[in-house]
C-alpha cells in the first residue's frame, strides 16, 4: 500500500499542467493544417561534414620563446603570429574565433611558458616551419627550436628509465689531408681527366710526370673513382669527384681514401667554400626546387637547398644563365644576386643576414674581395639616376665608395688577388651610342677614403688582369676588337720617386709613392689572352681558340726577356701554384658528341721561362687541373727569402745532382744488373779454369801457358795520320 500510494503520488507530480495541454492542442491544430504538405519518403539525412583528421602532422611547437609577463602577452602573441603567418597558411577559423596559434600562459608564475602551438593548412607547410625556423635568431638571447607535435606525442609515451650514458664510437683517424704537403722534392700535383681515366701526377718542373695515384684500388673493385669532371678544394685537402649518378665523392690522403659523400644526382658542378668548410652542387635543372644544395664537409648534413634561379628574377626566356652563388674569404656568408638585390647568407645556419636582402637597384653584377668581406657591385643607369659601382662593407652594410659612372654600357669587375685593387674595365658610348669606348676605375681598398683614379684608354680593351700580390696590371687593347695584331701594355698603382735624404750626409732616397704609373707597353703582339705567373714577374701572353694562331709569348716584365713558342689549337692555359710550371691544353667538353679537334687533344707543360718538358696527346681529353696549395709566407717573408736566396742555391744544386743521380740510377737499373750477371757468370769460369790448370799441363806435356817465359815479346811501331794540312808560305 505504502508502494502505490507513492506511485500515485508521483503521477499526481508528472501530470500535465493547463499551459502544457494548450501548447499541445495548438501544435495538433497546426499538424492539422499541414496534413498533406508531407512526403511518404523516409527521412535519411547526410551531412557534409568536413573529413576528420585523426593526426597532428600539420602541427608544430616553437620552443624556447621569450617568458613574458601578461601585459606583454598579446604583444609577443602578435610577433610570434607575424612570424609564422609568412612561412604558411594557418588552419584558422573564424566562426570559434582559432587563429591557428595558442601561446600558453602560467597564471602561477605570472609568465608565459616559453613556447607556443602552431597549427598549418597543410602538412608541408609544418615541415617547412622547422626547417625555416631552425635556429632562428628571435632576439639576441633567444634562438628559437621547431618540433612537429607528433615527435612531441612520440616523446610522451616513452618509458622515463635512468640515463645509460651511451659508449663513444671507436676513434678513426682521418686521412691526413696535408701528406702531399711533406713531399721532400717540393714537387706540385695535378689530375687528369681522359676517356674513361682519371690520373693524379707528381711534377717537379724538371723531369718529366710520374704517376700518384690513378684509381686502381676501384678499378680491382669494379667501379669508377670519376665519371664526370673532377675539382681540387681551394687549399689542395680534398680532391671531389663528380658521379652523376650518385652525387659529389670526396678524396683525400696519401692513398686517396673516400673521406665523405654528398648525394647530388644529376650534379655538373661544385663550388668549394675558401676554407674548405663547406661545399655546393649544382645541378643545374630549372625544374628542381632543390637544384642548387649546400653541404657542411666535416659533417656531411645538408645544410639548404636552392633553386636554380632566384624568386623573381628574370631569366629573359632562360638565354641568361643563373647568377652564382659566391663565397666569402673566410667562409662566414654566401651571397647571390637576385632581382634588384644581393641576398647574403650566414654561415652555418644559411640564414639571410638580418632577416633581409642588400638592395641594389639595378645590379648586373657583384664580386667579393679575396681577403676581406667586402662587396663591389656596378649597375646600369637608372630613370635619373646615373650609373654607379659600389663598395659595401659586411655585415655592416657600410658603403665604403661609391663611384658614379654616365654613358655606361657595360662594366667588368676585377680584383688583385690580395684585395689591394679593385680594376673596374668600363665600357661607354657616345650620346648617339653608335661609338664605344673605354676607361678604367682604379680603387685603393687599403688607403683612407678609398680614393679612385681613372685610366682613359682610345683603344678597347680586350683582357685585363692584376699581377697576383703584386701591384702591377696588364691589359690587352687595340684599335678595334677584331684587330689580329694587339698592344699589351704595363701599369703599376706605384711610382718610384727620389727625394733627398734628411740629415747631415743628404743624397738621394728612392721611395714608393701611391700613383698609377705606366711601365711599358709591347706593341704588334698576337694574342687575346694574358695570364700572370701565381709567383709574379712572369706572365703569358697567348692566342687561344679555334681561329688562333696558337702563339705563346713568355715575358719577364723585370728582366725584359721574351721567349716565343707556340701550341696550335690551344684552348686553355693553367699555371701550377708555385709558378715553375704551365700547362697549355687542347681540351673538350665531356659528352656532346664528337669533337671536330680531337687529333690535337693533349697537354705541353712549359717551364716559366718557355722551356718544353714534357708532350702528351690523347684521343680524348678533358681536364687537366693543379692542385692548389696555400699561401703561407707573406710579402716580407717572400722578400726575405729572395734577398738571400744565395744561401739556398749550394742546398738546392746538390739536391738537383741527388735527384739526377737518383734518376739516371732508375733509368740503368735494367743495365746494371745485366752488367752485374755477366761479371758473376766471368768470375765464375775464370774460377773453373784455374781449378783445371794442372790437368792441362798435363795434357800439353808440361807447357804451361801462364809462363810468361814461354813467349817471345816484340815491339812493333805503328803510326796513323789522323789529319794532315798544308799551308803555302809566300
Amino acid at each position: 500500500l505504502a508502494c502505490l500510494s507513492e506511485i500515485a503520488a508521483k503521477r499526481e507530480i508528472m501530470a500535465p499542467n493547463e499551459e502544457q495541454v494548450e501548447k499541445v492542442d495548438d501544435l495538433e491544430a497546426e499538424a492539422a493544417e499541414l496534413d498533406g504538405y508531407f512526403s511518404d519518403t523516409p527521412l535519411e539525412p547526410c551531412p557534409n561534414y568536413p573529413p576528420l583528421r585523426d593526426t597532428f602532422e600539420n602541427a608544430v611547437i616553437i620552443l624556447n620563446l621569450p617568458k613574458v609577463p601578461e601585459a606583454k602577452y598579446e604583444k609577443l602573441g602578435k610577433v610570434v603570429m607575424k612570424l609564422v603567418s609568412r612561412i604558411g597558411t594557418l588552419a584558422s577559423n573564424a566562426d570559434t574565433g582559432y587563429t591557428g596559434m595558442h601561446m600558453s600562459f602560467n597564471k602561477e608564475k605570472d609568465q608565459t611558458c616559453g613556447f607556443a602551438f602552431v597549427e598549418y593548412e597543410t602538412v608541408e607547410e609544418a615541415k617547412k616551419a622547422v626547417e625555416v625556423l631552425k635556429d632562428y635568431k628571435f632576439d639576441k638571447n633567444h634562438f628559437l627550436s621547431v618540433v612537429p607535435y607528433t615527435r612531441v606525442c612520440h616523446l610522451k609515451d616513452v618509458e622515463e628509465t635512468e640515463f645509460v650514458e651511451p659508449k663513444p664510437a671507436p676513434f678513426v683517424e682521418k686521412p691526413n689531408a696535408t701528406a702531399w704537403l711533406e713531399d721532400p722534392n717540393q714537387r706540385d700535383e695535378f689530375v687528369l681527366r681522359h676517356g674513361r681515366e682519371t690520373i693524379v701526377m707528381w711534377s717537379d718542373g724538371k723531369n718529366d710526370p710520374v704517376v700518384d695515384y690513378d684509381g686502381s684500388r676501384e678499378k680491382e673493385a669494379g667501379v669508377a673513382w670519376c665519371e664526370y669532371y673532377c675539382h681540387w678544394s681551394p687549399k689542395g685537402s680534398y680532391l671531389a669527384t663528380l658521379v652523376p649518378s650518385k652525387g659529389v665523392i670526396l678524396w683525400s690522403g696519401k692513398t686517396y681514401e673516400k673521406t665523405g659523400r654528398f648525394p647530388a644526382p644529376g650534379v655538373e658542378f661544385v663550388l668549394f667554400s675558401p676554407q674548405e668548410n663547406y661545399i655546393l652542387t649544382n645541378n643545374n635543372r630549372r625544374d628542381d626546387p632543390n637544384a642548387i644544395k649546400i653541404f657542411s664537409i666535416q659533417t656531411g648534413e645538408l645544410l639548404r637547398t636552392f633553386p636554380l634561379y632566384p624568386k623573381d628574377f628574370d631569366s629573359k626566356d632562360g638565354n641568361m644563365p643563373p647568377p652564382p652563388f659566391q663565397w666569402s674569404h673566410d667562409d662566414a656568408y654566401l651571397a647571390r644576386m637576385g632581382k634588384d638585390l644581393i641576398s647574403i647568407f650566414e654561415t652555418p645556419s644559411m640564414k639571410l643576414l638580418d632577416r633581409r636582402s642588400l638592395a641594389a637597384d639595378g645590379i648586373h653584377e657583384f664580386q667579393w674581395s679575396p681577403k676581406a668581406n667586402v662587396l663591389a657591385y656596378w649597375a646600369p643607369e637608372f630613370n635619373n639616376s646615373p650609373a654607379h659601382v659600389d663598395l659595401i662593407e659586411i655585415p655592416s652594410r657600410k658603403k665604403l665608395r661609391q663611384k658614379n659612372l654616365f654613358n655606361v654600357t657595360k662594366c667588368s669587375i676585377v680584383w688583385q688577388s690580395s684585395g689591394e685593387y679593385l680594376g673596374v674595365k668600363v665600357t661607354r658610348h657616345t650620346k648617339s651610342k653608335k661609338t664605344l669606348y673605354n676607361n678604367i676605375e682604379l680603387f685603393r681598398l687599403n688607403e683612407p677614403g678609398v680614393p679612385v683614379e681613372m685610366l682613359d684608354i682610345k683603344d678597347a680593351v680586350m683582357a685585363l688582369n692584376f699581377e697576383p700580390r703584386g701591384h702591377r696590371f696588364a691589359m690587352i687593347h687595340a684599335e678595334n676588337p677584331s684587330s689580329t695584331k694587339v698592344n699589351v701594355s704595363f701599369y703599376s698603382m706605384k711610382k718610384r720617386v727620389e727625394t733627398n735624404a734628411k740629415g747631415k750626409k743628404g743624397g738621394k732616397v728612392v721611395q714608393e709613392v701611391s700613383e698609377l704609373n705606366k711601365v711599358e707597353t709591347l706593341e704588334g703582339k698576337q694574342c687575346n689572352c694574358i695570364f700572370w705567373s701565381p709567383a709574379g714577374q712572369t706572365i703569358l701572353m697567348a692566342s687561344l681558340g679555334e681561329a688562333s694562331s696558337g702563339t705563346l709569348e713568355f715575358y719577364d716584365v723585370d728582366t725584359k726577356t721574351l721567349v716565343v713558342k707556340e701550341h696550335y689549337r690551344a684552348n686553355q692555359v693553367v699555371w701550377d701554384p708555385s709558378g715553375r710550371s704551365v700547362a697549355t691544353l687542347v681540351s673538350q667538353p665531356i659528352g656532346g658528341g664528337h669533337f671536330k679537334y680531337a687529333m690535337d687533344n693533349g697537354f705541353i707543360l712549359w717551364s716559366f721561362q718557355g722551356k718544353q718538358l714534357y708532350q702528351q696527346s690523347y684521343e680524348t681529353f678533358y681536364q687537366l687541373q693543379w692542385r692548389p696549395r696555400e699561401q703561407l709566407l707573406s710579402k716580407t717573408e717572400i722578400a726575405k727569402v729572395r734577398k738571400n736566396l744565395k744561401k739556398y742555391e749550394k742546398q738546392f744544386d746538390m739536391q738537383d745532382k741527388e735527384q739526377q743521380r737518383a734518376l739516371k740510377l732508375e733509368e740503368t737499373k735494367g743495365k746494371r744488373a745485366e752488367r752485374t750477371k755477366y761479371r758473376s757468370l766471368l768470375s765464375r769460369l775464370r774460377a773453373i779454369r784455374s781449378r783445371e790448370h794442372e790437368a792441362r799441363m798435363a795434357l800439353l806435356d808440361g807447357y804451361d801457358e801462364n809462363d810468361d817465359s814461354n813467349y817471345v815479346t816484340r815491339e812493333i811501331t805503328v803510326e796513323t795520320i789522323l789529319s794532315s794540312k798544308e799551308e803555302t808560305v809566300m
